[in-house]
């Protein structure tokens, strides 16, 4: 058990929530006295945020629940910068526009975990577009960039991997951190934030801010971060077969999302329970105590409670019915992930190879060719093994839908369109 005395902190930490804190006294005493305002930022780089952020995000829920006011701030400044931390390149630079409309899809994950409004521990949001595109250069450079040493932020281990590969770090990536830990202090003057969190790889970035604010007059701020989670095997978390898993159901399904946390491997289970659920901690002990095949009946309330949090219960319990009828009952799902073919197309007939990668199920035609000799690619559950089939009218079951499936556990309709 932790030693926090505060409700916050000893929530994060018994569910497995921190890696590294400033000052873990003068933070717990502060939340234990007041009513404490902390920050996640986001920089708008997609429509959605995906599953690496749904960790910070969870905690800015934990601080409403136990009684204080979070803030999610929209990056609409830094994100026409970009974060250069751990990365080997550049990111893309995007237009005022794109940000703009990446700031919305974002909006809607946090409308389902967080509660906004204007009371004691409501939630808002905010952009730091609104203080950052309105600085005057000179000023700012003498006011602020004053403060920051250089020899510092070299040290920095998301500086050295870049200078180390002897990749180019550009003087506009340099100014983000600069940018970041100005934010820290213009939201501690504008709302008396007093901690920002995020995940480890933003610890260098999130001490400048601390550094900053004592140096320009704050009062003591401080900076907490998540450690960045891998599955038990090693593997970095987030990533499916089709790419990213995103928060946002226009760009990865409910059923996707649920079928994700269903494949946890068994090592995992009790760790991603306390982090992506709300479930006590007591019924997460007993789920985790599950022994055998029983394990699976854990993964499944995972799957169901982490996808309700980001899409709602409805939806949650849509995709567990959905995948008991597909794997238990062998029925077809009408909700199942659908990819639609233009009627003529179909008519004509559609090379298998082909339609397994439009069907987001293999990479490339030749991926498609390995899972058909390996006996992996079925069609109405039936295996197929001739990689020059073609999938035509012919093929659609009486609902009027092909049925692709790869493997026991990924199965794509096609539909005419």
């Amino acid at each position: 058990m932790s030693g926090f005395k505060s409700d916050f902190l000893r929530t994060l930490s018994e569910r497995g929530f921190i890696h590294q804190v400033s000052d873990e006294t003068g933070l717990d005493d502060l939340f234990r006295k007041e009513t404490v305002t902390a920050y996640v930022g986001y920089d708008a780089t997609a429509t959605s945020l995906h599953i690496g952020n749904l960790i910070s995000a969870t905690m800015l829920y934990w601080m409403q629940e136990t009684g204080h006011r979070p803030i999610a701030l929209m990056g609409g400044g830094t994100s026409m910068v970009g974060d250069p931390s751990f990365r080997d390149e550049q990111r893309k630079l995007l237009t005022p526009e794109a940000i703009g409309s990446n700031i919305e899809g974002i909006k809607k994950i946090f409308a389902r975990i967080l509660r906004f409004g204007e009371g004691k521990t409501d939630a808002f949001m905010v952009n730091n577009a609104d203080w950052l595109l309105k600085l005057n250069y000179i000023e700012f450079l003498r006011d602020v960039g004053r403060h920051f040493s250089v020899n510092r932020m070299l040290s920095f281990d998301s500086v050295k991997l870049r200078l180390d590969r002897e990749q180019s770090l550009s003087f506009l990536e340099f100014n983000y951190m600069i940018m970041q830990g100005y934010d820290f202090v213009e939201l501690s003057r504008r709302y008396d934030c007093r901690l920002q969190m995020g995940g480890s790889d933003q610890w260098g970035n999130i001490i400048n801010g601390v550094d900053l604010g004592h140096r320009m007059g704050t009062p003591q701020l401080y900076a907490l971060t998540t450690p960045l989670l891998t599955t038990s095997s090693g593997a970095k978390m987030g990533k499916s077969a089709n790419g990213a898993v995103w928060l946002n159901d226009d760009v990865f399904s409910p059923y996707d999302f649920w079928q994700y946390w269903r494949n946890t491997e068994d090592a995992d289970v009790e760790r991603f329970l306390k982090i992506f659920t709300r479930l006590p901690l007591d019924e997460i002990a007993r789920l985790a105590a599950l022994g055998g095949s029983e394990i699976n009946d854990a993964k499944k309330v995972l799957a169901t409670e982490a996808t309700a949090i980001v899409h709602g219960r409805v939806a949650a319990e849509q995709a567990e019915e959905t995948a008991r009828k597909t794997f238990e009952e062998g029925a077809l799902a009408e909700s199942l992930p659908t990819v639609e073919v233009a009627g003529d197309e179909l008519k004509a007939g559609i090379g298998l190879l082909s339609l397994v990668v439009r069907a987001g199920l293999a990479a490339s035609n030749g991926e498609a060719r390995r899972h058909v000799q390996g006996g992996a690619v079925r069609i109405n559950d039936q295996s197929v093994n001739d990689e020059r089939r073609s999938v035509t009218t012919a093929d659609l079951t009486p609902e009027g839908v092909v049925k692709l499936s790869l493997g026991k556990k990924k199965h794509i309709l096609v539909r005419p369109a």
